[in-house]
């Protein structure tokens, strides 16, 4: 039976990826054939190399440079049977996508050949050009060295042809230039703080993860009319285009039978995937037209990110071989649904528990309650931060837009958690507990249902909110690299971890028992992050009245939001947990900057451009027809009845030219404003300027083509409408 299998399995993986069919193999028969995981590793490596990578992966050892040439050796070997001509070190710069330079497997051999060559020095680092990625002024042209260096923890993989290395991107000087390095370090801050604080509990605990659930929305659009748009090739959104008559308002696109054509895309996209080891569970038709999400079994933080990158790049690929072209930006049609990348954390042990799952009796809810109190009060006291750290050009479009989450960050946790928090908040008091007030805690604190999922509802307005046994991070847009979310979110909740376990053991150090030491601190930490918890709608115009009561803040523009990078808090908080340093933050912030006022800039252009020389000549093509028209209508009717006929085409040929003239007027000031911001040479000015002097003109100048739009000939009109863009067919 296993070699009827082994051999169906060749057959089928030898077809394209187009001609396999779910039902001619097993999953698990091909999950993970195309990555160098533990299995092959164990078949390639030597039992030290093999343990030399284990180690690394799960203890933090260093992989010196012999064992790192058995490695190379083992993992060519592999590549190579799997057809692999080249390698590439693949890692995340700066620019929200994946970056990779392909190397042949080749040096000079003898009589003037070549031989196949895959050293450890190669596998452990490579040289790219760092000055030509984002740095935010850490490299400038003339300081072109960069280093990326192997990551042991997220397992190689061949993908056409090319064996892809996941690696962390640094500048010469040691700077962060990616989004792994920081995402690994705030990942090292949370074990170090969780762990010191699951001793309390439960002293077998000796490393704690982050584990990560991303749900990725996205838009499929047949690929003929995403090359008949411009605004879409160029900008990833729809500058212009009235609401189609029909698009989510009868609710019939949610969970309904996915359309033929896509499902074949899904399935082939899941094969891939798949062969990859990334664990795709879930597939369905999203709320808006063309919208869809796909979603994996979770998994350790820093591999689930890399999955999503990687998947992201497959989905693109696997959308060309049906004709389709994903779209990942936030909102790329105005008025209906835009996509998010929902986030789902939690923290687990080494033991095997889930952090945030309550438990079965008083002290495992106990711990329970100490995370999740501990992040609450990391969400209260850096929303500013998690705010920067999910905000952009794209994702500005979405937040608060009634169908996202608002820019006012809160915490959901539904009605049985917050019960429990209001008890502690009453019971515990700042003194030694009588007995009864300790039983009536404990027995109340035990009662806490072990899974949540069904005892709280789900509120989708929420940008944090409690699931049951994790948090969901929803504010997290569709085109976004989670690791920034991520860092923040891992960095504030390791240093609130380390402030509460020095307190409580100050009070320790002073005789107070550890469970009201506990108690103690966590009623302080109640009381004090109140403000942010909120069950209610959060898309209501009375939570933006209440909010701003409870102190919390609301920031809209994306520059000003981004301030919070460089704040004295977030400063400090970064270089307490050992994230980044300020040189690095700096840089950061200066990247999204520029990424934000470029994307208002590449827009602007684009418009423009549209405007001028596709909208306004078609809308005066049209114009002339009706004054011929008119003039026709005189050489065949009487006065009377060409005053009456010629009265209605008299008035539409006014209302196109008072919309060509504005349109025109419009963008000559859209020009002159964006030259004017193109003179400032500060990236936060310049940000500001293009967000306060050119964005605006993006909303005024589309009105005036969407309303020629729904006056011109249908036959005239350059572009496809969103009634053909949005149906699938």
């Amino acid at each position: 039976m296993a070699e009827f299998r082994f051999n169906a399995l060749k057959e089928v993986l030898s077809r394209k990826p187009q001609e396999v069919k779910r039902e001619d193999i097993l999953t698990s028969d091909f999950f993970g054939v195309s990555v160098f995981d533990r299995p092959k590793m164990k078949k390639y490596l030597s039992k030290e190399a093999y343990k030399a990578v284990v180690d690394a992966v799960d203890s933090g050892t260093t992989i010196d440079r012999k064992m790192a040439d058995q490695v190379a050796q083992g993992m060519k070997s592999w590549a190579v049977e799997n057809r692999a001509t080249h390698y590439t070190h693949w890692f995340h710069p700066l620019t929200d996508g994946t970056a990779e330079k392909h190397d042949a497997f080749i040096v000079h051999g003898e009589n003037g050949g070549v031989v196949e060559s895959f050293s450890g020095s190669v596998l452990a680092q490579q040289e790219p050009d760092a000055s030509s990625f984002p740095s935010g002024g850490i490299r400038q042209t003339f300081e072109a060295r960069g280093y990326t260096a192997w990551d042991p923890s997220s397992p190689a993989f061949v993908v056409d042809g090319t064996l892809t290395i996941p690696t962390i991107f640094v500048s010469y000087t040691g700077e962060a230039l990616d989004y792994k390095t920081p995402l690994l370090r705030s990942l090292r801050a949370i074990d170090e703080a969780a762990t010191v604080v699951c001793q309390y509990f439960d002293k077998n605990v000796t490393k704690v993860y982050a584990n990560l659930g991303w749900e990725q929305e996205y838009f499929l659009i047949d690929e003929a009319l995403f090359m008949a748009r411009p605004d879409l090739m160029l900008t990833g959104r729809t500058l212009m285009g009235h609401a189609s008559a029909k698009d989510q308002q009868l609710d019939d696109h949610y969970f309904s039978s996915i359309p033929t054509r896509v499902y074949r895309y899904m399935e082939d996209l899941e094969n891939e995937g798949y062969k990859l080891g990334i664990p795709l569970k879930t597939r369905h038709n999203e709320v808006a037209p063309n919208q869809f999400e796909l979603a994996p079994i979770y998994e350790e933080a820093n591999l689930a990110n890399d999955h999503n990158q990687l998947i992201m790049d497959v989905m693109k690929k696997v959308a060309r071989r049906h004709n389709f072209r994903v779209l990942f930006h936030e909102k790329p049609f105005a008025g209906i649904n835009g996509s998010g990348k929902h986030n789902n954390w939690s923290l687990a042990t080494d033991t095997g528990v889930n952090l945030l799952s309550p438990g079965k009796n008083p002290k495992s809810n106990l711990q329970f309650l100490t995370f999740l109190i501990n992040i609450i009060k990391a969400v209260y006291d850096h929303q500013d931060l998690l705010r920067a750290s999910i905000i952009s050009a794209s994702n500005s479009h979405r937040l608060g837009a009634n169908e996202a989450p608002p820019s006012i960050i809160s915490v959901f946790l539904g009605t049985e958690v917050s019960k429990m928090l209001d008890l502690m908040e009453e019971s515990v008091v700042d003194r030694k507990m009588t007995p009864d007030e300790k039983t009536a805690l404990k027995l109340n604190i035990g009662r806490i249902p072990e899974i949540l999922l069904d005892n709280t509802d789900r509120n989708r307005t929420s940008p944090f909110a409690f699931t049951g046994n994790r948090f969901e991070f929803r504010a997290v847009g569709s085109s976004a690299n989670c690791s920034s979310g991520l860092i923040a979110l891992n960095s504030a909740v390791a240093a609130q971890l380390k402030k509460f376990s020095a307190k409580v053991d100050t009070l320790i150090e002073k005789n107070v028992r550890k469970d009201e030491a506990i108690f103690q601190v966590l009623k302080k930490l109640i009381i004090d992050c109140k403000p942010i918890r909120f069950d209610g709608n959060g898309y209501s115009e009375d939570w933006v009245v209440e909010a701003e009561s409870r102190g919390l803040t609301n920031i809209l523009s994306v520059p000003k939001a981004l301030e919070a990078f460089m704040s004295p808090e977030v400063k400090e908080l970064f270089k307490f947990v050992e994230v980044y340093d300020e040189i690095e933050l700096e840089g950061r912030a200066e990247v999204e900057y520029e990424k934000y006022f470029k994307n208002i800039q590449i827009e602007a252009r684009v418009l423009g451009d549209l405007a001028i020389n596709h909208i306004v000549p078609t809308a005066v093509r049209y114009q002339t027809m009706l004054l011929e028209n008119v003039r026709n209508l005189k050489e065949v009717f009487s006065e009377a009845e060409y005053n009456q006929l010629a009265a209605g085409r008299k008035e539409l040929i006014k209302e196109i030219g008072g919309h060509v003239s504005s349109i025109k007027a419009l963008v000559k000031e859209m020009v002159e404003a964006r030259k004017v911001a193109n003179k400032i040479e500060d990236s936060i000015d310049k940000a500001e300027a293009y967000d306060v002097s050119v964005r605006p003109f993006l909303e005024e100048i589309r009105y005036h083509i969407d309303r020629l739009e729904l006056t011109v000939d249908n036959e005239l009109w350059p572009l496809p409408k969103y009634r053909e863009l949005l149906f699938v067919r």
